[in-house]
């Protein structure tokens, strides 16, 4: 099945795409707000990954990863694309190689990290939501 766009409109739509301040992230910032929680950085590119939060003192970063984009396991929001499948499972296999990389950086710097799930920003989920981030960043280690 082709593409029901053409090259140049597919890159058009591709290029409004945001990498930072997403509703999401807006949302997530919010939250880490609300719970207490006052970060020092975000999109920082001192670390490896360039993590949507961080909090210096605590030696702790935050991940907000799109389901799609990350291939969160076992959401029905890792769907590949219809068209170009090919060039689809290459560009995401190689982003969650790229994480995995990224989390073996920053363990071996010293850092701990929480990955937050796009879908886990949905109203119904922020209790859970709210448990994990109060375990993250108030306990001793966090296990992924």
């Amino acid at each position: 099945m082709s593409d029901n766009m053409t090259r140049e409109e597919r890159s058009k739509q591709m290029a409004l795409v945001k990498n930072k301040n997403t509703k999401p992230e807006v949302e997530l910032k919010h939250l880490f707000w609300k719970l207490g929680y006052h970060y020092r950085y975000s999109n920082w590119s001192k670390l490896p990954g360039k993590p949507d939060l961080v909090f210096v003192k605590r030696k702790k970063v935050v991940f907000l990863h799109g389901c799609f984009w990350h291939r969160h396991p076992g959401c029905s929001n890792t769907r590949l694309p219809k068209s170009n499948v090919e060039f689809w499972e290459k560009k995401l296999s190689q982003n969650v190689f790229h994480d995995r990389e990224v989390y073996k950086q920053l363990t071996q710097l010293g850092w701990e990290y929480l990955i937050i799930w796009e879908c886990e920003m949905k109203k119904s989920n922020r209790t859970s939501l709210e448990k994990r981030i109060h375990l993250f960043m108030d306990g001793d280690k966090y296990d992924h």
